[in-house]
């Protein structure tokens, strides 16, 4: 089965899915249907609603019925931990899992958001991050992910900047082994900003409907920084659309959702990712 034609659901389907609660807002199921349609593999991605009692269940249900590949949001990326046979090293540090592999019967949890994330920030804006200096703004499960990943690319330093300043030093001394972390409160933000190559808004502040806000003013950023927003609802947020006038280079958050996903299937399936037919399908659910 080739791309266009519609799929073709038989006795050898394999199954795949997301859980989560809420569940029914989520483009994954889409997007991971057109990857196997791309790739001619016979598997199908639903949604499941799960809540936190019935998780046990659910994993002892991916086990029964042999489901391949399962993908996990919130609130469930901590709580699965306990429930899986194996726990990739990424995902440990990270302290949490968004992506399930099961080899038979044998279920792995893997991080694929901070990867998905670096992997989207060097194709789209800045391929190489080795010697850069990279301001992250926010200090949540989000920020982890990504710090992580960010330490595995030789940066010059991560400055993690946090409202709650003892937060960011909690995040910077979790990988101050891996690379030169630092943590600042918000009244040095200005100045860390203004000597980084790369700002990254891990917050929230943005997002619809919230959509006037910006998490820092973007003219404290030097002209040619990369200005990054996790945010994907706007698609170009104010930080990035002010980022743009101040003549900064801009990498919104839809990279991230495609290849965080794009990581999950190329685990389950072993081939690359159909990356630009799933960001097309994304971008056309909009």
């Amino acid at each position: 089965m080739k791309g266009g034609e519609s799929a073709r659901i038989d006795s050898h389907t394999v199954l795949f899915g997301v859980i989560g609660n809420p569940i029914r807002h989520s483009r994954s199921p889409i997007m991971m249907n057109r990857a196997f349609q791309e790739t001619g593999i016979n598997g199908v991605y639903t949604a499941f609603h799960i809540v936190g009692e019935q998780l046990a269940d659910f994993v002892s249900g991916v086990r029964a019925m042999g489901i391949r590949g399962i993908n996990v949001t919130i609130p469930h990326k901590l709580d699965i931990m306990p429930l899986l046979d194996e726990i990739d090293a990424g995902a440990q540090a990270i302290g949490a899992v968004n992506t399930i592999v099961n080899e038979n019967g044998r279920l792995i949890g893997y991080n694929t958001d901070g990867i998905g994330y670096v992997r989207s920030l060097k194709e789209e804006a800045e391929p190489s991050l080795a010697g850069k200096r990279i301001v992250v703004l926010g200090a949540g499960g989000a920020a982890r992910g990504i710090v992580y990943a960010l330490t595995q690319e030789q940066p010059g330093r991560i400055t993690i900047a946090n409202r709650s300043v003892e937060r960011a030093q909690e995040l910077a001394k979790s990988f101050s082994s891996l690379a030169d972390i630092e943590a600042i409160s918000n009244e040095t933000l200005k100045q860390a900003c203004s000597e980084a190559d790369i700002v990254i808004n891990t917050t929230s502040v943005g997002m619809f409907p919230n959509v006037a806000d910006t998490p820092v003013d973007a003219s404290w950023l030097q002209p040619g920084a990369v200005a990054s927003d996790l945010i994907y609802n706007p698609l170009k947020t104010a930080f990035l659309e002010q980022a743009e006038r101040q003549g900064c280079r801009t990498h919104g958050g839809l990279g991230m959702f495609i290849y965080q996903g794009a990581f999950a299937f190329e685990y389950w399936t072993g081939q690359p990712a159909p990356a630009l037919a799933m960001r097309e399908t994304v971008l056309a659910s909009f």
